[in-house]
């Protein structure tokens, strides 16, 4: 089976994978999922695979490159935040990586669909590429933390909790945020140029 085959049947698999997770968050949250960044991300990565899927047969998946790093960044971001941030502030192993929307959102969506991205498709090497995840993550949290401070939202992530530790705190996490985006996006491209570097050698 070549790459492509592979990819196709990789993001076939997390179509699969994001609608059980949807079905679970929509039950649990309603429209009320567009305030989190795991439901964002995974929904761009929804759409980028049917994308690629659609495209994959026409031998045109390079239009959807954008697309399928800047999902790549996102899911890195959603599962290593998760696991490092989150679960650590008190967050629940089990609720947040072994059930409900959770294992397909913050757990199987990512590993299937960067590993799809990353070893089995075409990519998006621009130096420039970096400014794709970083804007989306900057929009996401300054939208959050403004809804914070005039108190027409509240989270949902800790770090958003603009009243519960101040200005300062609220600053620093976003510095983080943007920091994290930022190596993860490295990351992936990084590992895209070895990928292709290892299969032109």
């Amino acid at each position: 089976m070549n790459k492509r085959k592979v990819a196709i049947v990789l993001n076939v698999l997390v179509i699969i994978l994001e609608i059980l997770g949807f079905s679970h968050s929509i039950s649990d949250r309603g429209a009320g999922i567009f305030a989190y960044y795991t439901q964002i991300s995974n929904l761009i990565t929804l759409l980028s695979c049917i994308l690629f899927v659609l495209v994959s047969h026409k031998n045109e998946e390079s239009k959807n490159r954008v697309l399928r790093y800047l999902s790549s960044c996102l899911l890195t971001m959603t599962a290593l935040m998760t696991t490092f941030v989150l679960i650590p502030l008190g967050g629940s192993v089990h609720g947040l990586l072994f059930s409900g929307n959770g294992l397909y959102h913050h757990l199987l969506c990512p590993i299937v669909s960067v590993t799809s991205y990353v070893f089995f498709e075409s990519h998006y090497t621009s130096k420039r590429a970096i400014l794709v995840p970083n804007a989306v993550t900057a929009v996401y949290g300054i939208i959050l933390i403004t809804l914070n401070v005039q108190k027409k939202y509240d989270g949902p992530y800790p770090f958003f909790r603009y009243y519960e530790q101040g200005p300062v705190k609220t600053v620093m996490w976003m510095v983080i945020l943007v920091i994290c985006i930022t190596a993860f996006s490295i990351l992936i491209r990084s590992a895209s140029i070895w990928r292709d570097r290892r299969l032109s050698s």
